[in-house]
Order: structure tokens, then sequence, then C-alpha cells
């Protein structure tokens, strides 16, 4: 314990050193996040500098291995990092298909090379993924994918369209699954790749959702290439790293329940006011803000204890479904009550104040990784152990 005193001690101080002011502020939407990527601007100098300090220290992904990018740091050093973050408020410095999704299928399936390729660039923000999963008639039955994996000699063809490719527009690469065996049954056949979305064969298509805005992507291959050495595992056997990786996608998703945005008794009484006793001016509105905050940090603390017991070598596995179904819940509740403390201010639409953008995309939530009835199943029959009907 006192090596982790120390370290947090040093941690702390660096902190307080290199992140900057600008980076201690609560994110009011999603321009103020940071993607990283080829096609990536950056919001301020601060947020460039931040990135790069970060990735210098391997902190980006501080458990991942030094040699490819990350920090190196033990699950217990990880956690006091997290805490000392969050006692300054301090931005996550690059948010990344790539350290969520990818990274760690890439770490556990992936051959050397394509670690030592991939993962410092996931790492420094260099390179910004997109997710290559549903398509139009493989949706909650992902394993029915048609899209095509030719071999072509010393390279594949891939042949198809995917669906709700998040970011694919500002993607630069794609993890894909393809179909390489049409003859086996739906589960197998499929294969794991990586496709460079710089190139003729790659194009997207923006899919506009009710909000007005969308993160939303058609994604088409005509004759894509992809190179050999970018099959991850063994053909046809995509499909055990497909739902190692969506366990932790649903994870992801879930964790947009706890709130990274400013804390919504903050929102309330900047709306609302308070009263002469020092309490929001509507006490209904109070209960129900009191409630989603306590909610919040329940969740977060299951969070955490999850995240515990998977670095022990218990795994996530179906607890991730209930991350993903209470965490995006719980996200829908917090922008209704944004919705409520706002009054006829959240009806406006516009760049100014746009909760009504934000209480809209939350719909998706819910449906986005697998829906919230797929995850009530999963729920009921892995973790309740409950009879199917």
């Amino acid at each position: 314990m006192s090596d982790l005193g120390t370290f947090r001690a040093e941690t702390r101080a660096w902190l307080e050193e290199n992140c900057p002011p600008e980076m201690r502020k609560p994110m009011t939407g999603e321009g103020d996040a940071c993607w990283g990527g080829r096609k990536w601007t950056f919001q301020s100098d601060a947020q460039k500098v931040w990135l790069e300090r970060m990735a210098e220290k391997g902190w980006t992904v501080p458990e991942w291995p030094v040699e490819y990018g990350g920090g190196g740091l033990s699950k217990e050093e990880a956690k006091v990092l997290r805490d000392e973050m969050k006692a300054i408020k301090a931005r996550s410095p690059l948010m990344s298909f790539g350290i969520w999704m990818l990274g760690p299928a890439l770490l556990k399936f992936g051959n050397e090379e394509q670690k030592k390729e991939h993962l410092p660039k996931i790492a420094r923000g260099e390179i910004r993924w997109a997710q290559g999963y549903s398509e139009p008639n493989a949706g909650s039955d992902l394993a029915s994918l048609m899209t095509k994996c030719e071999d072509q000699g010393d390279h594949y063809l891939i042949n198809g369209q995917k669906v709700w490719t998040s970011y694919a527009d500002e993607a630069d690469w794609i993890f894909v699954l393809v179909r390489t065996d049409f003859d086996a049954p739906k589960h197998e056949g499929i294969s794991f790749v990586l496709v460079d979305m710089d190139q003729e064969g790659v194009t997207t298509k923006p899919i506009k959702l009710i909000s007005g805005k969308s993160p939303f992507c058609e994604t088409f291959f005509d004759d894509a290439r992809c190179e050999k050495y970018n099959l991850v595992g063994e053909k046809n056997k995509g499909w055990t790293i497909a739902k190692y990786l969506l366990t932790h996608e649903r994870e992801m998703i879930g964790g947009t329940g706890t709130g990274a945005m400013r804390p919504m008794g903050d929102i309330a009484v900047q709306q609302l006011g308070l009263n002469d006793a020092g309490q929001l001016v509507d006490p209904v509105l109070r209960t129900d803000v009191a409630r989603a905050e306590i909610d919040g940090l329940a969740f977060m603390a299951t969070m955490e204890r999850v995240t515990d017991e998977a670095k022990s070598g218990q795994g996530v596995g179906a607890n991730s479904s209930m991350l993903k179904y209470y965490g995006t819940e719980l996200n829908k509740r917090r922008f209704e009550l944004m919705m409520d403390s706002s009054g006829h201010d959240g009806l406006e639409w516009d760049q100014d104040n746009d909760v009504a953008r934000h209480w809209l995309r939350t719909k998706a939530n819910s449906i986005e990784g697998g829906t919230s009835e797929v995850q009530l199943n999963i729920i009921s029959k892995r973790i309740l152990n409950l009879p199917t009907a």
C-alpha cells in the first residue's frame, strides 16, 4: 500500500502539472470530445496538448502493455489514475472505438504483428476505427450477415453492405465481420478482418435521425481490398471474436449512464434556481433529480465492481448485457429530466441549446449494440438462469 500511496501522490502531482485548465471542465456535448484519427481537427490547443501528454505517458490506455503504447499499470494503479482524474474533473483525453472494442479483441486474438502495427496507433489517437457488424438483414440476428469475403490468392475482396456504422464517415479503418464460407452453419464461416477505408472500394452514407444529427452511416464495400495479414484469428472462426468484442461494446454503451457530462443537479439549479431554503424550487423535480443522481452513483459502483471482477480473471460475460441495459435506460431518464428542467427552453432547436437533440438521440442508446429486449433475454437466461419459454 505504501507503493500505491507513492504512485497516487506522483499521479496527482503529474495531473496537476500537465492537465490544462480547459480540460478540467465538464463536457457540454459530443463536440467537446476528442476522437483522434487522420481527419481529426482539434477543438483547441489544450485538447491537443492533453492528448499528446497522456499518450506519451501511456495513460490513454493505462493497463495496456508498454510495448503496445500503454502505461503498463496494474489494475490497482489504473483505478488510482481514474480516481485522481475524477478528483480534478479531468476529461478523457481520447474517445475511441479502438480503445473500447478493437483493442481488447486484438490483445486477446491478434498476432504479434497485428498488435505492434495497430495498438500503438490506437493509443496515440492516430487512427480512428469504425465497427462493421450490422447489416440491413442482420441486426439482432447478426450471425445472418452476408457481406462476402472472397480469397483472391494474395488478398481478399469484400462485397456487401453494413449499416449503423457509427462515425464511419470520419473513420480511417474499420473492423468487419464477413462471410468466408457460405456452406457452413450461420455462426460458422464468419471471419473478422481489418480494412483500410481509404480506398475506392469503400464508401459511406450518413443516416439522418429524428434529432437532425446522427453518428450513424451505411457503409458499402464494392471489391474492397483486404490484405490477408489483416485477418484476425482463424479464418471462419470470427464469431468467437465477435462475441468477445460485443461484451466490450455493451459495457461501453452502458457507460453513458454514468453521466460523464455536467451533474444533473447543477443543470437543474441553473435552469430553475433555488428557493429560500437552498433547494430546487420544484419539489417533484427535486426528488426525481436526487433519485437519478443516486442511481447514477450506484451504477458507477456496479461498473467498478464488474471491471474489477473482469480484471481478476472472472471476465465480464453476460454482465455486459446488464450494464448495457441499465446504463442506457438511466441515460434516457437523465435527458428526460434535462428536458423537464429546461422548460420551454428545452424545445429550442439550435446549436446553443440542443437539449432536445440529445434527448432524441438517447432513444437510439437502447437499440444500438443490441436492443433492450435482447439484453433482457440474455440477463434472464445467463444471469438469472430462468427457464426459456
